[in-house]
């Protein structure tokens, strides 16, 4: 009759004497010390079970392997990681009961240079990818925010360097990374949890996941999502990429250390082989029941998005910047672009005057729907991101082909406007006229947000037609058309306020738009920090007459809400105004509503009204008002 024996090291001398007490325990089990192993009867073993170091339990499986015999493992308090991997149970009684009890599951074993792979095989640097997700449940909220710090202050220290992986059909792939994590089982290390659709412990593969972060904002993002709130996505991040393969050979430019199961065994060149279906180990039900059901006998590759060109890696070695640093594609791209978007060109003119033409006459018929086609014809906002990109690089060239470009383009929206003013028999205001009048801070904010997502939307070409989304939103071309109306109208106030609306907008744009190009990595910071100051500075100083307009917007709706709640008395009347709006002027503002009353109000009474609603208000306005009568 085969025997089971149960191998153990004799530093766990009390742990077995322990677990020999218990009522689960077959007392037909042959005790063996790894001392003692040469005394076991191999032509007379039919399971094995280990208690020991990653590196006994390791040599017990060889010669499980090698015998043809099913193995179970009593793992150390200790052992957590791989009490994790093979989900065995939470309870001692139970899981001695597996360890017992042969298995007819036969799983792959993953080779690291010729040595065992139980956990994972890490090389060079990769966290989070190479630590259990069921460490951080156990942690407090605040006990994950000093380990995310911790890891922080090491990110100076990661540096990428080149890596050469051929894959079981001898296919090269050269990339660019700091670190690799291989994993055959599922094992909730959070480079199982990326590929876990990849993962079987019986197909004959294993993943190779890869680190490869191209910026400090990139990693960041990642490492936040997974430390504080835990990698619950199937979707892989930016920085991470894998190959699914039977067999992998890691070259790397610059020797990086191996370890496999948290000990270091030597530094690259790595070979990882994997045997298919040669070791019955007894796991836990939870074990097969995370691995993917339907196995693709195609080898499963994705690190087309990493960095693999010789300019990102040989940038990338040196060490990793804040920003995402764009390719010599992207920036020539990009470039070209914006430098023919700069220059004046009888298109660029011929489609301002027209939408100008538009946007005036939207305003005189107080149309939104007109003004908003004027907005998508205008091509006013190219030239601003030109502008930016000049001021972000310090290209001077760009700068002042840009800064004519709008300059002219400036002019000949004004002189349009003013002549359309001039030749149109109206000289009323619109409220879309005035809606223009009032430019406060929350209108930089549009700006910035609007230059923000413009220099996005220009830097990529998928989402490219999205521009026509925050040309609406930031609205050049409108204020400047009333600017001009105020210019034909010959009223100063008019044509400044207005005129300041564009100034805010085109401050906003070009500051939000040289700053996101510097994320985006067209620009290292430390040449784009002078242009940015310097419009930095430029949108402090226009702030200041938008804080004080947006206390003056803040002021005429504390006005409105006292007027729409107060009834006023008149000899033997009694009325309620309605449709408050407050209009700044130069000389004196014009307070405009309706007066809700039963009959006729006498001159007496009007004046009268006039006179408490300046009091109820504490201002000296220009009533002008629209009487309803209830019947």
């Amino acid at each position: 009759m085969s025997k089971t024996y149960y191998i153990y090291s004799e530093e766990d001398q009390d742990f077995v004497d322990k677990n020999k007490t218990l009522e689960v325990w077959n007392n037909d089990v042959i005790d063996l010390p790894f001392s003692k192993l040469d005394e076991m009867d191999k032509t007379d073993v039919s399971h094995l079970v280990v208690t020991g170091s990653h590196h006994e339990i390791k040599s017990i499986i060889e010669i499980a392997y090698t015998l043809d015999v099913s193995i179970g493992i009593i793992p150390r308090i200790k052992q957590k990681a791989l009490k994790s991997t093979l989900e065995l149970p939470s309870k001692i009684n139970d899981i001695i009961t597996l360890a017992l009890t042969p298995s007819t599951q036969k799983l792959d074993l993953l080779y690291c240079n010729g040595i065992t792979v139980l956990e994972e095989v890490v090389i060079g640097d990769a966290p989070p990818l190479d630590q259990y997700d069921t460490e951080f449940k156990e942690k407090t909220f605040i006990d994950r925010i000093k380990l995310l710090w911790k890891t922080l202050k090491t990110l100076k220290n990661l540096k990428h360097t080149r890596v050469k992986i051929l894959d079981a059909k001898e296919n090269e792939f050269r990339l660019s990374a700091v670190g690799l994590v291989g994993v055959e089982y599922n094992n909730a290390t959070f480079a199982s949890k990326l590929v876990k659709s990849q993962l079987n412990s019986q197909d004959g593969k294993f993943s190779m996941v890869v680190l490869s972060p191209t910026s400090i904002m990139q990693y960041f993002s990642y490492l936040f999502k997974s430390y504080i709130y835990g990698l619950q996505s199937n979707i892989l991040p930016r920085s991470v990429g894998y190959i699914s393969s039977s067999k992998m050979t890691i070259e790397t430019e610059k020797p990086l250390d191996i370890r496999i199961d948290s000990a270091n065994i030597g530094k690259t060149p790595a070979l990882l082989t994997v045997k298919e279906k040669v070791l019955a180990l007894s796991v836990g039900k939870g074990f097969l029941e995370k691995q993917v059901k339907t196995v693709s006998p195609k080898d499963s590759i994705k690190v087309a998005h990493l960095p693999s060109d010789e300019e990102s890696s040989e940038y990338l070695s040196k060490s990793i910047p804040l920003f995402t640093h764009a390719s010599q594609a992207q920036y020539a791209s990009l470039f070209t672009s914006l430098r023919e978007e700069s220059k004046i060109t009888s298109v660029f003119m011929i489609l301002l005057i027209f939408s100008t033409m538009i946007a005036t006459f939207g305003l005189f018929i107080n149309s939104g729907s007109v003004i908003i086609g004027a907005m998508l014809l205008a091509p006013l906002m190219q030239p601003i991101v030109s502008l930016s990109m000049g001021v972000l690089r310090q290209d001077s060239n760009l700068e002042f082909n840009a800064a004519k470009t709008i300059f002219f383009g400036v002019t000949a929206v004004l002189f349009t406007a003013a002549s359309v003013a001039l030749f149109t028999p109206i000289e009323t205001l619109t409220s879309e006229m005035s809606g223009r009048l009032s430019p406060t801070i929350l209108d930089l904010f549009v700006a910035i947000v609007s230059g923000a997502a413009a220099a996005y939307a220009k830097s990529n070409e998928k989402i490219i037609g999205s521009l026509a989304g925050v040309a609406i939103a930031v609205a050049l071309v409108p204020p400047l058309a009333v600017s001009g109306i105020g210019l034909g109208w010959g009223n100063w106030h008019m044509f400044s306020m207005a005129l300041l609306l564009f100034i805010t907008n085109l401050v906003g744009i070009v500051l939000a738009a040289a700053f996101t190009f510097v994320m985006l990595g067209f620009s290292p910071l430390k040449i784009a920090k002078k242009g940015i100051m310097i419009w930095l500075i430029m949108a402090i100083i226009v702030s200041m007459p938008l804080y004080s307009s947006f206390l003056k917007m803040e002021n005429d709706m504390k006005i409105k809400r006292i007027l729409t709640n107060t009834e006023f008395v008149l000899h033997t009347h009694k009325v309620k105004l309605s449709h408050i709006n407050i209009i700044h002027q130069a000389k004196e503002d014009e307070l405009r509503c309706e007066v809700i009353a039963r009959s006729f109000l006498s001159k007496e009474e009007k004046i009268l009204l006039k006179e408490k609603i300046q009091k109820s208000i504490a201002k000296k306005v220009d009533v002008i008002v629209t009487f309803r009568y209830r019947l």
